[in-house]
Order: C-alpha cells, then sequence, then structure tokens
C-alpha cells in the first residue's frame, strides 16, 4: 500500500491546511458471548487510494469477521490546535483517534454497520468526544505521519513558560462571601464563649 499523501498549504486567498488522505477500515468480529455473539472494532487507518472510490464497501465476510473499508477521510492540521497535536506526538506512541457509530445502513447491509464519523491526530479532540459518549478508538500512526506531525508541532506549538504560584500563605482568606475573613486563635466551647 502507498504511503500517505501529505497535502501541504498552497498560496492563494483560500485558507489550504496541511492535510493527510485516509481510509479507515472498521472490523466486525465474532466474540465468545451468548447475548452479543459480534462487536465492532476500528481494525485499520491506511493511505487513501483513489481505487478505493467514495463509498463504504465490504472487503471481507466470513463466519468469523466481516472487514468493511470507508475511505475519503481527511485529517487536516490546524494552527489553533497545536497543543493537542503536541500532545499526541510527545506521547510514547502517537496515534490516530476515530469516531464511529452504529448507523442503520440499508444500503450497505441487513444489520447495523459501525460508520467512522471523523479521524484526528488532535489529543483534545478526542478528548471532547469521549467526554460527550461517543466511540473514541485509537490506531498507532506509521513514522511518516508521526513526523510530519512533529514538524507541524515544532512550526506552530510555543510551549507556554509555567508561572511561579504564589504560596498559599501570602493569600488573604475570605469567606463564602468573598469578604476578609478573621481567624482567632482563642478556643471556644458550646458556641457561647463560656468555658
Amino acid at each position: 500500500m502507498s504511503d500517505f499523501l501529505i497535502q501541504s498549504p498552497e498560496a492563494g486567498p483560500a485558507v489550504h491546511r496541511p492535510a493527510i488522505a485516509v481510509a479507515v477500515v472498521m472490523r466486525r468480529e465474532r466474540i465468545d458471548n451468548r447475548w452479543q455473539p459480534w462487536r465492532w472494532v476500528l481494525a485499520d487507518v491506511v493511505p487513501h487510494e483513489d481505487g478505493f472510490g467514495d463509498q463504504p464497501r465490504l472487503l471481507l465476510k466470513n463466519e468469523h469477521e466481516e472487514r468493511w473499508l470507508h475511505p475519503g477521510f481527511k485529517v487536516e492540521l490546524f494552527t489553533d490546535d497545536a497543543e493537542g497535536y503536541y500532545l499526541n506526538v510527545t506521547t510514547q506512541q502517537p496515534c490516530f483517534w476515530v469516531v464511529w457509530r452504529m448507523e442503520e445502513e440499508a444500503a450497505l447491509a441487513d444489520e447495523p454497520v459501525a460508520v467512522p464519523q471523523v479521524v484526528t491526530l488532535s489529543y483534545h479532540d478526542a478528548g471532547r468526544w469521549l467526554d460527550a459518549q461517543e466511540t473514541v478508538e485509537q490506531l498507532p500512526v506509521p513514522p511518516a505521519v508521526a513526523q510530519w506531525l512533529q514538524a507541524f508541532v515544532d512550526a506552530h506549538y510555543v510551549l507556554e513558560a509555567k508561572r511561579r504560584q504564589r504560596p498559599q500563605s501570602f493569600k488573604t482568606l475570605q469567606d463564602r462571601f468573598g469578604n476578609p475573613a478573621r481567624v482567632s486563635t482563642d478556643k471556644t466551647f458550646g458556641g457561647s464563649g463560656h468555658g
């Protein structure tokens, strides 16, 4: 299979972002569970090829599994999400994140099919989708994609200098209404002040 086609920004009035074209392979696999005999998982993220066309298609079907190819995804890099890419590329294993949903695709199959929605390299995007209870899976990126992502991070991410935090002992104490609080070292018992 060919390498990922890396598209560089082009000069001109329109905004062009660095991007790669990918296709997603989803796998339906048999599991040993009487209540749910099948499950869907992310199988692969591969370079998009023109021969894939633009419609999902069944690649393999037997008694143990099905594999579906979903072509035509564009993984773009946005300068305002450079931190999200930095958090990905600085892990031990940078990865693609794929959001997918079960959909009733009558044209594809008699049963619901797992359909990818988005492919990203942003740690922040993946976190937002997980917070929204979406199904998000990840797969390692090949070295060429990791290098491309690292070059983008190097060009666009500026690590913020950590500010020295003021010691807590220098902060004024406040009550729950924001007024200065008074601290007494006198011990009182019973609430009436009489000991």
